[in-house]
């Protein structure tokens, strides 16, 4: 039967198999054509790929599964994003999720690409039990300090749950509050639930800083997010520090 399929629609035939055993997949094994077992050596990269993606995200759930064993029904994520830029907040996040949760594309925002994260963006919103998410601003940072401000985000992010979580998976930033937490270095790629806090906070702040290029043009705060890109430094040079540049950043000092 396989014969009898042009190499095109083997090739779409083979875009939804799932495992080298299926049948139709045997019944090509010693299909003579070249484009044929092309295909199939894509199909086998594909579910290699795919396997690899799925014990990794087993990997990054390890301490979530373990809180949940030891007895945790909440557990949350918590990420921030936005503690190095010139200009724009520091937006955190704090996620909880259940073992029904299976995006196993949810890694470092920092590995993934604008289009990945868009997309996932929203699957996490929608699959999460919850997602809080809080935000301060240039002026706060500039008068507490960027690690205080981060700090207070966090924690006000946890704090604005519903589900009050009786553990905390925090990245990187200990947190004065009275549950107990995990503080892990690179968090959001050793636990699924700081990955998808940082996604979360990382769109949201991005699109903060979108809606604030067309506030100030001439900064590219859409492209550099308030990073001090040689673009964001000719536009402060030229322009000078907007409302949302952070006063004790330097060289922001120099062009107020």
């Amino acid at each position: 039967m396989s014969n009898s399929l042009s190499v095109r629609e083997v090739q779409e035939r083979l875009k939804k198999v799932k495992t080298m055993s299926d049948p139709f997949v045997q019944s090509l094994l010693n299909d003579p054509r070249k484009g044929v077992q092309t295909a199939l050596q894509q199909l086998k990269n594909r579910i290699d790929k795919r396997q690899a993606a799925q014990q990794a995200f087993n990997q990054r759930f390890t301490y979530e599964k373990a809180l949940w064993n030891a007895g945790h029904k909440y557990v949350a994520g918590i990420d921030e994003v936005g503690r190095g830029p010139l200009a724009g907040p520091v937006v955190t996040c704090a996620v909880i999720l259940d073992d029904n949760f299976d995006l196993i594309e949810v890694t470092d925002s920092k590995l993934l690409s604008r289009h990945e994260r868009e997309q996932l963006y929203l699957r996490i919103v929608d699959e999460s039990v919850e997602v809080s998410i809080a935000v301060n601003s240039s002026e706060v940072i500039d008068e507490l300090n960027i690690y205080a401000a981060t700090q207070q985000a966090m924690i006000r992010s946890v704090n604005n749950l519903n589900h009050r979580p009786s553990h905390l998976i925090v990245d990187a930033v200990p947190l004065e509050i009275n549950i107990p937490q995990t503080t892990l270095i690179k968090g959001d790629r050793k636990s699924i639930s700081v990955a998808a806090a940082s996604i979360v906070a990382k769109e949201y702040r991005d699109h903060l800083m979108a809606d604030y290029a067309r506030l100030y043009p001439g900064y590219g705060f859409d492209e550099n997010m308030g990073y001090g890109t040689k673009q964001h430094l000719a536009g402060l040079a030229k322009l000078g520090a907007t409302p949302i540049h952070r006063k004790t950043f330097a060289p922001v000092p120099k062009y107020l």
